[in-house]
């Protein structure tokens, strides 16, 4: 198993270098498979959410369904999965955003009665609590 940066992923997802996106989709379509997968971190994940964001200018749908396509994918091992799914869920129903949602389910799933926020917005989601 191997990680996998931030960056490699982005440019698997958006295609948009000539020279390094050929090179990520041959490591993620070719080199990886379900006996040596590779690794995406919960930081990564949110890294990608938020330079698809604010790089790309992706919208929350897009944003989704581009980590929902990473989640899919059995070559890859995403870390906290469960946690990752109901963000991006969070993430497509507008609920706020992946890394508050990320955050939010992290929290339940290591047992927290709640996570205390100042975030108006991460209060809409599961999880959280006025500070």
């Amino acid at each position: 198993m191997i990680g996998l940066d931030t960056n490699v992923l982005v440019r698997y997802l958006t295609q948009d270098d000539s020279v390094q996106s050929p090179r990520a989709t041959a490591l993620l379509e070719h080199r990886l498979s379900v006996a040596d997968p590779g690794f995406i971190s919960t930081v990564v994940m949110a890294e990608i959410a938020w330079v698809l964001e604010r790089a790309y200018r992706f919208t929350a749908t897009e944003i989704a369904a581009a980590l929902e396509r990473l989640l899919a994918a059995d070559r890859l091992l995403v870390e906290r999965e469960q946690q990752v799914y109901a963000a991006m869920i969070s993430l497509r129903e507008g609920a706020g955003t992946f890394a508050d949602a990320l955050i939010g389910a992290i929290g339940i799933s290591e047992g927290c009665a709640h996570t205390a926020t100042f975030d108006r917005k991460a209060l809409r989601l599961p999880g959280f609590a006025p500070a």
